[in-house]
């Protein structure tokens, strides 16, 4: 190719000049790198002035001039009159979408977060769950439908259930949502199902059957291990209660681990796979069971390896009941939170001993009490990148280290307790349940020098 240090490009009229190393940097699996691998192009016209090799381009030139210098420098600047939407389209022509977002929101840091975002709900009635998405995108569960938004926070098409309660949801991957509903009385149309996360189609139910008969079930909490199988909590109408297991390649059922005496997983409240340990952790919470219990299950030999439980323990008017719970990184202790908003931590890697509460952390500073007759909004906790965050009222508490010192902590728009919050694709979304809001949290990207 001639002038293979100078590349000039033609956008929409627009003449511009770079580098092949700089056009290179995109990867050759980005249009633009690709114009200079010669395998796949002939070169452009070499005719231009000083036998610099001349492209012409049919696109926007201002978001070309974007792109350009995201490829030079690193850095993301756009100009106010360019659309964020016409940005990420021509990045999507170019290839380059990936790079612009990563360039929007730096590496998940809890102690780093700013509020990037809130987003209105337009569904009636208050979200129930939100779930984040492998590429930064979400999802927000409304009665019978969920409501997808893609990373840009745009509303994609929903996934509507006909008016069956969703109890959990997703995702597979950033393309697949897996959600579990509520069986209705009289009606056979609770269950999981696969959907996709771009259009809302369905595109799978997965059934259960015992005695290889098919049978109706209400599924509880969903989660997904490293090799794809899937797993619900599940209820059945002849007390078929325990953890149903998925193949999401076949999308047959592999395995059923029937509840135990003595072992609440049917009505588990949260699922948690911990690849190190290759167990699930099952979790029933008050105020869905009058006692707590978690448990660790081997499904190797049907065997609960690990358990702890509240039933007979004396009452008190100082009862602390565990509301939520979550294993924490290391796999050697599941972290719990009371309604006083105590912290607690559990030695899976002994049976012997109980909950060691810390000190009444007090994690916020307005307690605000619900109307009479509004649904409580339960506090709620997720581990992530070696630090532990709780949800109290409006608020995230963020913990570090391994004392688990508080560090930070969120507060976003003024829309009511939350209800729910989920981290992923170095994101954090919080569901305020008042007004039907979700505060969208990221870490500002590193300085280019």
């Amino acid at each position: 190719m001639k002038g293979r240090g100078r590349v000039r490009l033609n956008v929409g009229g627009r003449v511009f000049e770079t580098t092949a190393a700089t056009l290179a940097s995109a990867g050759r699996d980005t249009m633009l790198g690709a114009m200079l691998d010669a395998s796949w192009n002939h070169g452009g016209d070499g005719d231009g002035e000083g036998g610099v090799d001349e492209y012409f381009i049919d696109r926007d030139p201002e978001c070309f001039a974007v792109l350009l210098d995201l490829l030079r420098t690193g850095g993301l600047h756009v100009p106010p009159h360019v659309a964020d939407g016409v940005l990420c389209r021509e990045a999507l022509y170019y290839g380059l979408l990936d790079r612009v977002r990563a360039a929007r929101w730096g590496e998940f840091d809890g102690d780093r977060l700013r509020l990037a975002a809130s987003v209105a709900g337009s569904a009636a009635g208050d979200g129930t769950a939100v779930r984040a998405a492998p590429d930064g995108g979400c999802c927000v569960a409304h009665g019978g439908a969920v409501r997808l938004y893609n990373w840009m926070l745009e509303e994609r098409r929903p996934v509507y259930l006909d008016h069956a309660p969703v109890n959990d949801a997703a995702y597979l991957d950033e393309a697949t949502l897996l959600v579990a509903a509520r069986e209705r009385p009289g009606r056979r149309d609770g269950g999981v199902a696969a959907f996709s996360a771009l259009t809302g189609d369905l595109r799978h139910r997965f059934r259960v059957a015992h005695d290889r008969q098919a049978r109706s079930f209400t599924p509880g909490a969903l989660v997904f291990d490293h090799r794809c199988k899937v797993f619900a909590s599940c209820k059945g109408r002849f007390n078929e209660y325990g953890i149903g297991v998925w193949d999401c390649t076949t999308g047959e059922q592999a395995d059923f681990f029937y509840e135990p005496p003595g072992c609440a997983l049917g009505d588990a409240d949260k699922l948690q796979w911990l690849d190190a340990t290759n167990a699930l952790m099952v979790a029933t919470l008050f105020p869905k069971t009058d006692n707590c219990f978690i448990g660790l299950l081997d499904f190797r030999d049907k065997n609960v390896v690990w358990s702890w439980s509240d039933a007979g323990m004396a009452a008190s008017l100082d009862d602390k009941r565990v509301l939520h719970a979550i294993a924490m990184e290391d796999e050697r202790s599941v972290c719990v939170i009371n309604q006083y908003d105590d912290l607690g931590f559990l030695d899976i890697r002994s049976n012997a001993g109980g909950v060691r509460w810390r000190s009444r952390s007090k994690l916020t500073t307005r307690k605000k009490k619900a109307p009479h007759g509004e649904e409580t909004c339960y506090p709620k906790l997720a581990a992530h990148g070696g630090q532990l965050f709780a949800s109290t009222n409006d608020t995230i508490s963020v913990f570090s280290g391994p004392d688990h010192v508080l560090t930070s902590t969120l507060r976003g728009s003024d829309a009511g307790a939350i209800c729910d919050f989920s981290i992923g694709g170095d994101r954090l979304f919080a569901l305020h349940n008042e007004e039907n809001v979700v505060d969208v949290w990221e870490t500002s990207p590193p300085p280019v020098i």
